[in-house]
This record gives C-alpha cells, sequence and structure tokens, in this order.
C-alpha cells in the first residue's frame, strides 16, 4: 500500500505537540508527513517548512495548503489533516479540510464553543467522513484493556469514579515569562472559557467516558484561579452524576508542584475496583473482595486466568495486537501511534468506500469532541452559580 500522506496545520517554531504526532505518524511506515503550514506568518511558516527535519511542502497558511491539494496528483494529495494549532485555530482549518473532502485528525478540544462545535459535527456527518480528536491517552494499550474489563462487567455495577489530572508547571506565573506553551493556555480568545479544565480535565472526562462507557449527566463545579492576574481557571473540579445513576469526579489542577502528568482513573464498582496511572502506564491494579491485588502489565495478561475470561473475541483481538514484549515500554509516543494507526484504518476503508468505525471505540470522534465542550460549557456556568447543577445536552441529531 502507498503511505497515508499528511498534512500539518501549526507546529512550527518550537511547538511541543507537533513532535509526538509527527514521530507517530512515521512509526508504522504507513504514513508520512509530507506538507504543511507550519505557523500563522506566511514568511516563517515557509521558512520552518524549509528547515523541517526531512524534506516536505511548505505553505504559507493553510487555505493554501488545502486549495493546492486539489490539484495534486493523485499519490501526492493529503489523505488527512492533523491540526496542531492553539484552540482558536482549530474551527476554520477543520471545517475548511472537511468542505475540501479531507479527513481530520485535530488536537482536542475540538474548537471553542458548541456553536463551533454544533457546526462541525453536522459536517462531518453530511460529508461522512472520518474525523478524530487526538485525546492522547486513550491511545494506551492498557486503556483499552481498562475498557474492556469494565464493559464486560468483571467488576459489577460502577458506583463511584474519581478521574484526576495533577500538573504543577503553571504553579507560577509563566506566562510572563515569554513562554509560548503558556501563554495561548492562560488566554481566553485563545483557549476558551476554561484554561485548566479546558487544558486537561478534558483529559480526565474523556478516560472517564472512555473506559467506563458511560456519560457525564449533570455537573456541579467550582473553577478556581490561586495566580494572581491570571484569567483562566488554574485548578478544576466537578462533581458528576452518571448516565447509570453513579457518581464522579473529575477534577484537574497546573498548580500543584512536583506533579508532572499525574492523569489517573479510578473505578469503583460492586464486584471490585479498577485503578490506572498515566504515568505508570503499562500496569492495571484490579481489587477484588477478599483476594490479593491483582497487577496486569501489558505484554503479560492471559486469558483464562480466574479474573479474565478463557474465550472471548474481543480479548483474544487485544491480546494479539503486535507490540514490544513485556517489559520494553511502551508510553507516549506508543499511544499517539495506536490513534494514528485507527485513524489510519478508518481512512482507508473511506476511500474506498468500506463502512468505517465511527463510534468512538478506536479514537475519540466527533461526537466525543462536542461532549467536551458541553462538559466545559455546563462547568464555568455552574461554577459561575457557585456550584449549580447543570445538565448536560448530546450533540445535533442527524440532519
Amino acid at each position: 500500500m502507498r503511505p497515508l500522506n499528511v498534512g500539518l496545520i501549526g507546529g512550527g517554531k518550537g511547538a511541543f505537540i507537533v513532535q509526538p504526532h509527527q514521530k507517530a505518524i512515521h512509526m508504522d511506515g504507513t504514513r508520512r508527513v509530507v506538507a504543511g503550514a507550519l505557523f500563522p506568518d506566511p514568511k516563517i511558516a515557509l521558512e520552518e517548512a524549509a528547515n523541517w527535519p526531512y524534506p516536505i511542502r511548505g505553505y504559507g497558511s493553510y487555505d493554501e495548503m488545502i486549495a493546492a491539494n486539489a490539484t495534486l496528483p493523485a499519490d501526492e494529495k493529503l489523505d488527512y489533516i492533523l491540526i496542531v494549532t492553539p484552540n482558536h485555530v482549530h474551527f476554520d482549518p477543520a471545517m475548511k479540510a472537511i468542505e475540501a473532502c479531507i479527513p481530520v485528525f485535530c488536537e482536542k478540544p475540538l474548537c471553542l464553543n458548541l456553536k463551533e462545535a454544533n457546526r462541525l459535527v453536522n459536517a462531518v456527518r453530511e460529508a461522512n467522513i472520518p474525523f478524530g480528536v487526538a485525546h492522547t491517552y486513550l491511545g494506551h494499550w492498557t486503556t483499552r484493556f481498562s475498557r474492556y474489563i469494565v464493559s464486560q462487567g468483571l467488576l459489577g455495577r460502577i458506583r463511584w469514579v474519581d478521574s484526576s489530572y495533577i500538573q504543577g508547571w503553571l504553579a507560577t506565573k509563566l506566562e510572563g515569562t515569554g513562554c509560548q506553551q503558556a501563554d495561548w493556555r492562560v488566554d481566553p480568545k485563545r483557549a476558551g472559557g476554561s484554561g485548566c479544565g479546558g487544558d486537561i480535565g478534558t483529559h480526565a472526562l474523556m478516560h472517564l467516558r472512555y473506559i467506563t462507557g458511560l456519560d457525564v449527566t449533570k455537573v456541579s463545579a467550582h473553577l478556581e484561579t490561586f495566580v494572581e492576574g491570571r484569567a483562566l481557571d488554574d485548578h478544576f473540579t466537578a462533581y458528576c452524576q452518571l448516565s447509570n445513576g453513579g457518581k464522579a469526579l473529575v477534577r484537574a489542577s497546573q498548580i500543584c508542584i512536583g506533579s508532572k502528568n499525574d492523569l489517573g482513573i479510578t473505578i469503583a464498582c460492586t464486584k471490585g475496583t479498577l485503578v490506572w496511572k498515566q504515568e505508570n502506564p503499562e500496569a492495571v491494579t484490579i481489587h477484588l473482595a477478599d483476594q490479593p491485588d491483582r497487577v496486569y502489565y501489558r505484554g503479560a495478561v492471559k486469558a483464562g486466568d480466574g479474573f479474565l475470561p478463557e474465550n472471548d473475541n474481543w480479548l483474544d483481538t487485544l491480546l494479539k495486537e503486535p507490540t514490544i514484549p513485556a517489559g520494553h515500554g511502551e508510553a507516549f509516543h506508543d499511544a499517539f501511534a495506536r490513534l494514528h494507526r485507527f485513524f489510519e484504518a478508518d481512512v482507508r476503508k473511506w476511500q474506498v468506500g468500506q463502512p468505517f468505525a465511527r463510534d468512538g471505540s478506536n479514537y475519540a470522534n466527533i461526537e466525543d469532541g462536542w461532549m467536551g465542550l458541553d462538559f466545559i460549557q455546563a462547568c464555568v456556568e455552574s461554577s459561575k452559580r457557585n456550584g449549580e447543577w447543570m445538565n448536560l445536552g448530546k450533540p445535533n441529531s442527524e440532519p
């Protein structure tokens, strides 16, 4: 098969998130970055492309890149576009790519607000085109394994979930030092209505939704700002009602000195509890009543062990996934690669007119992106009303 051609939107001038993405794109040899509109200033965009570590076609803007794609030979056309810009530059290139019939893989959050999100949901549905939202940590093998354990009811009914993402890098006013990564994240015009919640609280939310298969139906939230002079929250807490009647806490902080990227989830069920930590991503811990704890490591999981069933097609598929042997750690870049791998499979099916999975089972889809925006909007409003309970909705019905 010809490797899929990927075009970058954003990623120049030392942007962080493009690096794990572009490494993941090349990891399997079946995808490659061939083009980029890397910066808002056209001159800088072309300079960044010329200085890219390997040859790519540089464009002064994403409008130029999308327009040029229509006239390229078939084997040079972009098979999908990766958007790695700040939040306020997600909607426009995503919409223009969809209108040009180019699949999109977009960094989270989907866009700035629900008005934009509704338009994107309708456009993707009408075009019936692959669209993914890059919630990285869904790509861990152990995240998928956790989803299997919970969805099969091996731990019983879900009662309580604590999903959190704790960092410390914004404990001081880093945006005042010229730090590019901090600067846009604390700016409401570029980040949206929530800083910490929108940036990493949505990861905690998506991990909860993906592993449990449940939706958050109501929230009572408090968004707090501890660093003086900061316009957006740097500490985020949401108490949640779940769609099965259970309860959850979705929390995030960027002012906890000593914490790096501490994403974790605890799922307490009627028969046992599951615990997973991103900073130890190879392990899933299972606590069962009156039994020793079970710690499953990627690459060392066996069916029919007294907890996992003997014969199950979904588990068999999961265990047969080609990966490196246990003890050789998979982590951040592998999670990115797994998401791009599944997205590639859907793009290839779409290109030949075959049905493709758009149900969020392999990566966050357009509806998941919408739910993230709805969650943040409800939490912002709840916080303004001193924690008043707010209802969450569903994406627009089919057009």
